[in-house]
């Protein structure tokens, strides 16, 4: 096994060369790592980018996002998905404008106090923009520490991430904390992978307990496996002189403070809307038209949408409803899904 010295010089020496160029790399803005950071906590690294540009060049700091209203914050990420990020992104950046004058607080405890920052993200940012040695543990760091140092315990549970964390401390150079853990993080995203991993040109390759015993697809151990639960929408496109419906979403559920069109949903698959009594009570005697199905996954919930279409009619208008021109969707943040829909 590789002694806890030479992993961290040999870890920075392989990221030197190896590293992906991209727009945050080398950034000391700590609000710049913070937009990148929380993009990338459930976006792959190449949908990711352009959505980093675009954000910044809407919110250039805290600031600008502190005063932004919550609908035009949805907007530049609509489609980025998982939208309680952007959520807690605006609410964190009001509260550092409020009580630290729009400086982001350079200590690790008020940086994990803000709205929507956990450990990692707060590691992230303490060590890159501050240089202070706290260990950011993400799924490619306990993938890489469990393979190299044979680490049996099972990743789900909280105590083998604490486990790893303080390894991790041990690991760290403390001279380049924000260094170690990019190194860290970038060599489980491009070099010890999920699948495929390249082992032929790993630095660590004969030091490798997973690779040495033959257990690279064994490690990480995880016992816990997602619950997914099956949802079906079914929603009603309006449309009556150039204008349609749409309705924000308030409850606390996806998609929440996104417009979509008016929707039933049913607990079970149903094809012939028209004959539920829930269709009954919406649309009165209207046929609507079938337009499309789509199938939606989300990390817990894979969603069966289907669309219809209702010409010329228009029902009472709801809580939360309300009736907008066909052109002027485009003004108002809503699920991917939705995107072109009436193009």
């Amino acid at each position: 096994m590789i002694s806890i010295p030479c992993f961290s010089s040999i870890l920075i020496d392989w990221f030197e060369e190896n590293q992906r160029t991209l727009p945050w790399r080398g950034e000391t803005d700590p609000y710049k790592i913070w937009v990148s950071e929380i993009i990338l906590q459930q976006t792959r690294v190449n949908q990711g980018l352009e959505y980093y540009l675009k954000f910044i060049d809407r919110f250039p700091d805290v600031k600008s996002l502190a005063e932004a209203s919550l609908q035009e914050v949805l907007q530049v990420w609509q489609g980025l998905g998982y939208y309680a990020r952007a959520r807690n992104m605006r609410n964190a950046a009001q509260r550092i404008l409020k009580n630290h004058n729009g400086i982001f607080p350079n200590n690790y405890q008020e940086i994990i106090n803000l709205c929507g920052i956990g450990k990692y993200t707060a590691a992230a940012i303490a060590s890159i923009a501050f240089h202070l040695p706290y260990p950011a543990v993400d799924g490619n760091v306990l993938r890489v520490t469990t393979r190299i140092f044979g680490i049996y315990d099972d990743i789900a549970q909280q105590k083998t991430v604490r486990k790893i964390t303080l390894f991790c401390e041990e690991l760290m150079d403390k001279e380049n904390p924000g260094t170690f853990n990019q190194a860290l993080m970038e060599f489980g995203a491009i070099q010890c992978t999920p699948q495929n991993p390249n082992c032929n040109n790993c630095p660590f390759v004969y030091q490798c307990v997973a690779y040495t015993q033959n257990k690279i697809f064994l490690l990480p151990l995880k016992s816990v496996r997602l619950v997914i639960k099956n949802r079906y929408l079914h929603y009603f496109i309006f449309i009556n002189n150039f204008q349609t419906i749409i309705e924000k979403r308030v409850e606390n559920d996806i998609w929440q403070g996104l417009f979509q069109f008016p929707v039933i949903e049913t607990s079970t698959p149903c094809e012939n809307i028209t004959e539920t009594e829930l269709f009954t009570s919406y649309l009165g005697n209207c046929e609507p038209k079938f337009l499309k199905e789509v199938k939606h996954k989300l990390t817990h919930q894979h969603l069966t949408i289907r669309f219809y279409v209702v010409n010329d009619y228009f029902p009472e208008l709801k809580r939360n409803w309300v009736s907008v021109l066909i052109e002027d969707l485009k003004d108002y943040p809503c699920p991917a899904v939705f995107k072109n829909l009436l193009i």
